[in-house]
């Protein structure tokens, strides 16, 4: 019998509300079950706004360790009663340390465990260095009732090193939930295309296909505001965009792939053949 995955990505705006964010998200995850998904992908944070466009230390009691907290507790059930697998992305505390996680509910409602971050940006828009700590939990591949499914968390995202890590643990499907919009330094620069292309290029180089999750809308909490772009997507093995929704679309985006004929094809490729792990070295360094 041959094993096939189908897989959501969600994209839409987030405000202040933490019950009405949980609320809508739910939503759409029951739009994507009706449409057949089994693994569906809300994006990064989704709990709240985008609070990272500040240093502001208020947003630190917004944290909750990973077990307690109200995206992990509410989605669990939503899981458990349509048979689907969601990886949840959270702020979470650990004694005094601070996190951006995500944890993966599998089809059971299960709580298979926690991933955090391991990438922290720190630039204009893109403070996280104040609020999280470095991940301390290495790449994961979470093995789900449909597949192996390898999750990072938005800047994990430009880094090949992540993406074929999660594949040397076996992953199937590749998924990033997202928080990514207007550089406040720059109106001038858009980085939508960049952002696809980047992971499009993981989907190539791993013959894997890539979810990725994005928001959308303005959100004020500075002065000056932030613009997400959306633009979520599904890429196949080619790194072609099998689906996909422009800058302000509000839905769900849902795909099957033949696990079977990836696997196949990834060994006919060669990519994994061929590796020369006694010339990577210089990978290790600080330069």
């Amino acid at each position: 019998m041959t094993r096939t995955i189908s897989v959501a990505a969600i994209q839409t705006s987030y405000g202040d509300d933490l019950q009405v964010n949980i609320d809508k998200t739910v939503d759409l995850i029951r739009q994507a079950a009706d449409k057949g998904a089994q693994v569906i992908l809300p994006s990064e944070l989704f709990q709240g706004p985008y609070f990272c466009v500040s240093q502001e230390e208020h947003w630190f009691g917004h944290a909750y360790e990973w077990r307690e907290h109200p995206c992990v507790t509410q989605l669990a059930p939503v899981a458990r009663e349509l048979g689907v697998a969601i990886p949840v992305s959270i702020f979470e505390r650990d004694g005094p340390q601070y996190y951006n996680s995500l944890v993966m509910l599998d089809a059971d409602g299960e709580a298979l465990g926690v991933y955090r971050k391991s990438h922290i940006p720190d630039g204009p828009g893109y403070q996280e260095k104040y609020y999280f700590r470095p991940g301390d939990t290495g790449f994961k591949v979470w093995k789900t009732r449909f597949g192996r499914v390898g999750v990072g968390i938005c800047w994990d995202q430009w880094y090949p090193e992540t993406a074929r890590a999660m594949m040397l643990q076996g992953a199937e499907v590749l998924m990033y939930p997202t928080a990514i919009g207007t550089e406040p330094h720059d109106d001038s620069l858009d980085t939508a295309e960049p952002w696809r292309r980047a992971m499009q290029g993981h989907a190539v180089s791993n013959v894997v296909p890539v979810v990725g999750a994005n928001r959308i809308g303005h959100e004020q909490v500075t002065e000056a505001g932030q613009t997400f772009y959306g633009h979520s997507f599904i890429a196949d093995h080619r790194g072609d965009l099998v689906e996909s929704l422009g800058k302000e679309d509000e839905g769900v985006l849902v795909h099957a792939f033949d696990l079977d004929f990836l696997d196949r094809h990834r060994a006919a490729w060669g990519f994994f053949r061929d590796r020369r792990t006694d010339l990577y070295g210089p990978l290790l360094g600080p330069r």
